[in-house]
């Protein structure tokens, strides 16, 4: 029975010395951009501007500096249903399906594709040519540059204000990621032409500089997932009380049997 014990013991240290081992977390497996030192000077392949797709919210506001009441029946009243949010005499104009927005007087311009500084040329190019605005001057913006994370620990929606957003920018936004993140399957979600795409990126190596995916765009979902450790750990409690409760039930059942063999012996 004592042997019985120790053996039981010894098996419970091994297994909680594999669990250990197996979970242990070094910094090869979760330290970013392992392989840059001080010197390091990588150049961007990429060079990212967000262009406009159905669905987003665009601010735009059309102005003149010679005659700036002429520019005004171009902006959306305050007063109307046209969606005025408010805040710098900026409008919001939703792209739809077709990838075209309403401007007053001008009618439908088809902005989708483009960029923001593209749709400022061609709002200013069509005034111009209409004869409307000699001198119009254009402010246009996202409304609605949004990511989004669906973290292992999390989820969270990113507002960017700047119209730019890298993939390891968007993760310090959203706390960065845990000791037990997967880091070599950081998925990034892109809807690419109708279909949904998925990438994965490894923040552990300055390889991710020049993913095309590096530069995010608006609506893109980062996606991550545990490693496998985290659940065995996690679940380690659970089993280690399945294994005490299994070991002393084995125990106790030993013991009722050598008590009765004993007994019988006896008798005998």
């Amino acid at each position: 029975m004592k042997r019985q014990n120790k053996t039981s013991r010894i098996f419970l240290i091994a297994i909680t010395l594999l669990v250990l081992a197996t979970s242990c977390v070094t910094p090869r497996k979760v330290n970013y951009l392992q392989d840059m030192t001080p010197e390091s000077q990588i150049e961007l392949e990429n060079r990212f501007e967000a262009v406009v797709s159905p669905y987003d919210e665009l601010f735009i506001h059309v102005f003149s500096q010679r005659n700036p009441e002429l520019a005004q029946p171009f902006n959306i009243s305050q007063t109307n249903n046209f969606g005025y949010t408010g805040g710098q005499s900026m409008q919001t104009y939703l792209v739809d399906i077709n990838g075209n927005i309403q401007i007053p007087v001008l009618g439908d311009v088809h902005v989708a594709g483009l960029t923001r500084l593209k749709i400022q040329d061609t709002i200013a190019s069509l005034l111009k040519q209409e004869g409307y605005l000699t001198d119009p001057l254009i402010q246009v913006r996202f409304a609605n540059f949004k990511i989004f994370f669906l973290g292992a620990s999390g989820s969270k929606t990113i507002t960017i204000n700047n119209e730019r957003c890298t993939f390891l920018e968007a993760l310090a936004l959203s706390g960065g990621l845990n000791d037990y993140t997967k880091r070599s399957k950081v998925g990034v979600m892109r809807e690419v032409n109708g279909k949904m795409t998925l990438r994965y990126l490894d923040p552990r190596s300055s390889e991710v500089f020049n993913d095309p995916y590096f530069m995010l765009q608006q609506n893109d979902i980062i996606i991550t997932e545990y490693r496998r450790v985290k659940f065995a750990r996690d679940n380690w409690n659970t089993t280690l009380s399945w294994i005490t409760s299994i070991t002393s039930f084995a125990s106790l059942a030993t013991s009722i049997l050598v008590y009765l063999t004993l007994n019988n012996q006896q008798q005998y």
